[in-house]
């Protein structure tokens, strides 16, 4: 149990026995009243977001997640293969835990992955992930930055949307959360 004066994001709280990530909380002292919590929850399953407003101290339940640094290895049918960088155990998490992180993941890489009792809840990507074009059709001459976009198909097999003078064979880095062009990588 915890006050809702010790909120912090990335916490998850157990509310009517459903997972709630904070995404953003702030406590208000109104000038007339008691002070109050307004929060933005996420559900760690769905991915449902909420606006929730709690009354100040109040008591709510916090969940133990336990989040481990893991290594990508492969891609198993319907599973994703990962081990933990501590203990070398392996894990094979669902695709439907995996959700969207898939379109960015490369063997080897290094991920976080949230676990309550046991088992799987969420893929945590960084921010944004440097990835290689394997397929784009050729920039033109005259083509800039400005001038519109293409599609390109990174090496994972995503397809994303680049500037026109992108070429095959460039390594861009893009935001895992919008799946957007963020620029070029110069190596």
């Amino acid at each position: 149990m915890a006050s809702t004066n010790d909120l912090k994001n990335g916490m998850v709280l157990n509310l009517e026995g459903q997972l709630w990530s904070v995404t953003e909380f702030q406590h208000v002292k109104p000038g007339k009243g008691p002070a109050f919590v307004r929060t933005k929850l996420k559900n760690v399953l769905s991915g449902k977001t909420v606006d929730k407003t709690f009354n100040a101290g109040t008591k709510v339940e916090t969940a133990n997640v336990d989040r481990r640094d893991m290594q990508y290895l492969y891609h198993d049918g319907t599973d994703y293969v990962f081990m933990d960088n501590s203990d070398y155990e392996q894990y094979s998490i669902t695709e439907t835990v995996v959700g969207s992180a898939a379109n960015f993941l490369l063997e080897n890489n290094t991920i976080q992955i949230a676990f309550h009792d046991g088992a799987a809840l969420y893929v945590e990507l960084p921010p944004s992930v440097v990835l290689e074009i394997t397929y784009t059709e050729p920039g033109m001459q005259g083509d800039r930055s400005t001038g519109g976009s293409k599609p390109a198909t990174l090496e994972t097999g995503y397809e994303i949307q680049v500037p026109l003078f992108i070429e095959q064979g460039t390594k861009i880095k893009v935001d895992t959360r919008s799946g957007d062009y963020l620029g070029r990588v110069n190596e």
